[in-house]
């Protein structure tokens, strides 16, 4: 099948990689022009997408995929289907799934970089029942199981209430290893014991190097897109009046992270700014243990 791809960062390029090894016939289009997948084919822009049936944009953020789709858009077909992968939040895909003469429906995935390359990523998709079977196949080629979540917009809902789960578990890990620290275990031994604990959560077992030993482990999610998703998770939830504490501690550590530089940095250095935090206090905290207003 040709089949256009927009996005060739660290997610995109293993997933169209996959496509190719399907042997599916690719067009592979980046607004910011990188490294093509060997056996696809690059074009200059995503109009040029539109000679495939069905295309694909895996893109980092709602502004840039909204770019894309206004460009596929130009060139549209009849019959031709777009799959948005890249989180941007339902309202957003809802939005675009309403201009005229585009087929539009959500696939976003959950899973790292790691998982991009393997092919074991799970999508979480919004379409109609004829829709998803359509791109079922395609989706598979990329992903190890694929959801039919409901219409579109479904599927990036599910998204962020997936990656508000992922920034608690985040910063419940690394809060864990400073309570371990402040306790003189040996870090090695007490990250065993997590990922045998009944906290042991497949994402505990995978990120142990990027907690241990961020500066030798490559960045499979960076803390600037999960800041990304959990402020689009809050919106959404803010606005049909929920409160979420443990999501808004979370996205106030990311905010910190951000601040301290490591935007670009995995989502596990959380713990190198909560780290950072506390020895600032330490720092500005009065060395008296008395409590206040007890006097010598």
């Amino acid at each position: 099948m040709l089949i256009g791809f927009a996005g060739l960062g660290r997610m995109g390029h293993p997933m169209a990689t996959h496509l190719v090894r399907a042997g599916h016939t690719v067009l592979a289009y980046d607004p910011a022009p990188g490294v093509t997948p060997p056996g696809a084919t690059a074009v200059a822009t995503a109009e040029d997408l539109t000679a495939a049936p069905l295309s694909i944009s895996m893109l980092p953020d709602g502004p840039s995929t909204s770019t894309v789709v206004s460009e596929i858009l130009r060139g549209t077909r009849a019959g031709h289907l777009h799959i948005v992968m890249g989180t941007i939040g339902p309202d957003a895909v809802r939005g675009l799934g309403e201009l005229p003469h585009l087929e539009l429906i959500d696939a976003p995935v959950s899973g790292s970089v790691s998982m991009a390359e393997a092919a074991t990523l799970t999508t979480m998709v919004g379409a109609s029942d004829e829709q998803f079977e359509r791109a079922r196949p395609v989706l598979a080629a990329m992903t190890a199981a694929q959801f039919h979540a409901g219409p579109v917009g479904a599927g990036s809902a599910a998204k962020l209430a997936v990656n508000a789960v992922l920034a608690g578990l985040n910063q419940a890990v690394a809060e864990g290893l400073l309570i371990a620290e402040a306790g003189a275990l040996d870090l090695d031994l007490f990250y065993d014991i997590l990922v045998g604990s009944a906290a042991g959560a497949p994402y505990v077992g995978y990120k142990r190097r990027a907690y241990l030993a961020p500066e030798s482990t490559a960045v499979a999610a960076p803390v600037s897109l999960i800041r990304k998703d959990l402020g689009l998770a809050l919106d959404l939830a803010r606005r049909h009046g929920l409160d979420l504490p443990v999501a808004e501690a979370a996205l106030d550590v990311l905010d910190v992270t951000v601040r301290s530089g490591l935007a670009d940095a995995d989502m596990a250095r959380v713990l190198t700014a909560l780290r950072e935090r506390a020895e600032t206090r330490a720092h500005t905290t009065p060395s008296d243990p008395r409590p206040t207003g007890v006097r010598a």
